[in-house]
């Protein structure tokens, strides 16, 4: 989770989406730890972070998402986010649209993107299950690769310096707009901690584009659906 400049070249190891996929696992069941739909939105969201640390993308008036360049950075998840976005260069003019609005159109396809990336590296394993017979559905199970090892430790690092870098803020804001927080061990003062990434979810606007998402869900009583 430190900053990185995804431009292509050398893998540089799992992006911002991969490593929130994977600290949002539960080993144990082969799910995530909160709605599942509320962490694709989380993932696009933090594919469009990532596209903005590269330049690629930028907040917009009233929420909207900007796209500077929309040249491949060679990453397949990355590549796969920045491709969901109208092209400016084809009449698209640089709106990328509401993010609110992107992230819950793009986030199950980064979901997918992010899955396979991991599958590659050896870091999951990805099963498919039926229940009661008829009802599809992936299980993610731990892969020879532990990724999901490093990317917690990173967590718990970043929240021992107290989020000071800007990516592990961008992080941390994804988090509690999804409120993955609640299921993650957040150390002995976790009412503090929660309100320290509350507000971190305010101030990131990707994360707040997130956080609207999810409480559209919830107004509807969808549950997620989506």
């Amino acid at each position: 989770m430190t900053g990185r400049d995804a431009s292509g070249g050398p893998d540089r190891g799992p992006t911002l989406p991969e490593e929130l996929l994977l600290l949002a696992l539960d080993p144990e069941r082969g799910k995530p730890l909160c709605e599942s739909s509320y962490l694709r939105y989380a993932l696009a969201g933090a594919a469009l972070a990532e596209l903005e640390w590269a330049g690629r993308v930028g907040e917009g008036r009233g929420g909207r998402i900007t796209v500077h360049n929309p040249l491949p950075l060679g990453d397949p998840v990355l590549d796969g986010a920045l491709a969901a976005l109208p092209d400016p260069t084809k009449g698209g003019q640089g709106d990328g649209g509401k993010a609110r609005r992107w992230v819950r159109s793009a986030g199950r396809g980064v979901d997918e993107l992010c899955r396979q990336r991991l599958e590659e590296r050896g870091a999951i394993r990805r099963e498919s299950r039926r229940a009661l017979g008829l009802f599809r559905y992936e299980r993610l199970t731990a892969g020879p690769v532990d990724l999901a090892g490093p990317a917690h430790a990173r967590f718990k690092s970043a929240l021992a310096t107290g989020f000071a870098d800007p990516c592990d803020r961008t992080f941390a804001a994804l988090v509690a707009a999804i409120r993955l927080d609640r299921r993650l061990a957040l150390g002995r003062d976790r009412r503090s901690v929660h309100r320290e990434l509350k507000r971190l979810g305010r101030e990131e606007w990707i994360a707040r584009a997130v956080r609207s998402a999810v409480i559209e869900d919830e107004s509807v009583g969808s549950g997620g659906a989506g």
